[in-house]
């Protein structure tokens, strides 16, 4: 591969071959990758015909400093490469992948006595893992095929021929209910045990028809020893084993390994259904909805998701239906069926996905109904005009004066919106002044939405009462903003709400769902302040004699400055009086400076 960096007067430079692009803005931020028969083609597509373009595409063009690329020796090279970037460093403009490292397997240990289990976690040479599995439950009811089947051990002992030999361990209570053969004692031979871990790794692999035969073999060789309570027992396993099978998804035992993957699209989405077959039998779905962000074809998403879920699923088939054209790679065939069951495959996916987006649309416009009827009741009891889809929410922090800081955490349609929380220092106040604190931080976030045009939100709730509350609203007058938006200070112990210029406070009633979501901001914006007060405690190095009493921690170290501002005086204060305050903790404060001031 060879790499080179150019600017979009040089795309006539670009050559003619197979590759990646990457556009970058002035910020050297990559913002979008694509991939491209013809790199020189694809790239001047984009700066030509600009009439052609919708108006996201345009956007991104005009974002576009410089770009560069990547040749390769194949389009499939190419889509790897896309895929593997867009993971890596999710441009704005490219439809995202989600990484699915979080999707569990099941792994068989490489030990003399392997374990079977699941686990997240990929380990290299930690054992053969088989999935990702997309549903839990199939995982769950997998393993528990496989722990009524065979008698594989639960524990973590280190089962090596030296520890066994030596009378280590001693057997368990699997072993006492039959779930255990007992290799931990001698009891079963490592050879033996492999025996039911080939036929486990049968299994996993969707190869039932090969742990069938095997039982069937068990049973057949048992019955011939006259041993009839042993053929039973295989006789029994083969049934269970056959009865899961007719619970999986048959589909033709003549086909081999398959994937399978459908799109129906919108304007603004696509929903692709994944089926991965192995040996006639369904044996992994997985159905995901992306957002387009650009002009995306329905072949280019289609394309770009079968990369990722072959990765994801580890899949290697050979042959790949689907349910519109997309070029076939040199080693996997990609068709588009049109009789018989490989196209009654492909409805299959297709009916999943349009299930997928009809539940989809169905659950989003149940939500945008929830919000709606929420904001309207909010409304009506905070005796607001319009809607409060927007609302932020401030909260003032410091102990006595003491790197004083403040939050402002904000809600959209009812609901955090985590990326709009800010944090601020206090920069004009001298000592506790919680007042003057949140005349500060209030005239310093609406000015600076001014300065930037940004949007207004409708309510702001102060956390305290009027004192907060006239504090913010004088910054909200001086800025000129304040009859533009409704503001209300929340009072922590009855739960009272404060008007500007109203005597009397608004008492909801306590099973109000508008005052639930008050409480809930107002309990975000102090969580928000208090974790970003310590921070900024711990990083300013905030120390005194009480941080070195052994096992008193920062809140009560916060509670003994609130109460008597110093540490002089906490000196003066008699043990009785600190055992109220803090219990036993009291008397250790009491005696640690007791015996400071002794030594001074």
């Amino acid at each position: 591969m060879e790499s080179k960096i150019y600017t979009p007067e040089q795309i006539n430079q670009l050559p003619d071959k197979p590759g990646i692009y990457r556009y970058f803005n002035e910020e050297n931020t990559l913002i979008y990758v694509g991939k491209a028969k013809s790199l020189k083609k694809r790239v001047q597509s984009y700066f030509f015909n600009k009439n052609r373009h919708d108006r996201k595409t345009l956007k991104l063009v005009s974002e576009i400093h410089h770009l560069e690329i990547t040749i390769v020796d194949s389009e499939l090279d190419a889509l790897l490469l896309e895929n593997n970037h867009i993971k890596a460093y999710q441009p704005k403009y490219n439809i995202l992948l989600k990484d699915d490292k979080s999707y569990p397997y099941i792994v068989v240990t490489n030990e003399p006595f392997p374990k079977v289990f699941s686990t997240r976690q990929y380990k290299k040479g930690y054992g053969k893992y088989y999935g990702p599995y997309s549903n839990l439950r199939s995982m769950n009811t997998v393993l528990e095929l496989i722990r009524e089947l065979f008698h594989i051990r639960t524990c973590s002992l280190n089962l090596t021929d030296r520890n066994i030999q030596a009378g280590k361990f001693e057997v368990c209570l699997e072993y006492h209910i039959k779930k255990c053969y007992g290799p931990c004692v001698g009891n079963q031979s490592a050879e033996d045990y492999q025996k039911d871990i080939s036929q486990i790794t049968n299994i996993l692999k969707g190869k039932l028809g090969l742990a069938k035969s095997w039982f069937k073999e068990q049973m057949n060789m048992a019955a011939q020893e006259l041993a009839f309570e042993r053929a039973q027992e295989f006789k029994h396993k083969l049934e269970y084993l056959e009865k899961f099978q007719t619970k999986t998804v048959i589909t033709n035992p003549k086909f081999e390994d398959l994937d399978v993957i459908s799109i129906v699209s919108d304007d603004s989405s696509a929903f692709v259904h994944y089926m991965k077959i192995i040996n006639g039998a369904i044996s992994q779905t997985k159905t995901i909805e992306i957002k387009k962000k650009l002009q995306e074809t329905e072949a280019e998403i289609l394309a770009l998701c079968l990369i990722d879920f072959r990765k994801t699923f580890r899949s290697e088939s050979e042959e790949v239906l689907t349910n519109i054209p997309i070029e076939s790679w040199h080693n996997v065939q990609i068709t588009v069926p049109k009789i018989g069951d490989k196209k009654k495959l492909i409805e299959l996916a297709i009916k999943n996905a349009l299930f997928f987006k009809k539940e989809k649309i169905k659950n989003n416009t149940a939500s945008k109904q929830e919000e709606s009827r929420l904001l309207k009741t909010m409304a009506q009891d905070l005796r607001m005009k319009v809607l409060p889809r927007h609302i932020e929410c401030f909260d003032n922090s410091n102990i006595q004066g003491s790197n004083p800081v403040a939050s402002m955490v904000c809600f959209k349609n009812g609901k955090p919106s985590k990326k709009d929380y800010r944090k601020f220092h206090i920069k004009t106040v001298v000592g506790p002044d919680d007042f003057a604190s949140m005349k500060e931080v209030v005239g310093r976030r609406y000015q600076r939405l001014l300065n930037e045009d940004a949007p207004l939100p409708e309510l702001i709730v102060i956390d305290g009462g009027k004192g907060q509350l006239n504090a913010a609203v004088e910054a909200l007058k001086e800025i000129g903003v304040y009859s533009k938006l409704t503001v209300v200070g929340i009072a922590k112990r009855l739960e009272e709400l404060y008007y500007p210029e109203d005597q009397y406070p608004l008492h909801l009633d306590k099973k109000s769902e508008t005052l639930r979501v008050l409480q809930h901001i107002r309990n975000e914006a102090h969580r928000f302040a208090i974790t970003f007060h310590r921070d900024t405690r711990s990083k300013n190095s905030f120390h005194t004699i009480l941080d070195e009493i052994p096992g008193i921690g920062p809140k009560s170290i916060e509670k003994l400055l609130s109460k008597y501002k110093s540490v002089e005086k906490i000196k003066q204060i008699p043990k009785k009086e600190l055992i109220e305050l803090l219990g036993k903790k009291g008397e250790v404060v009491h005696d640690f400076l007791s015996n400071k001031k002794a030594g001074a």
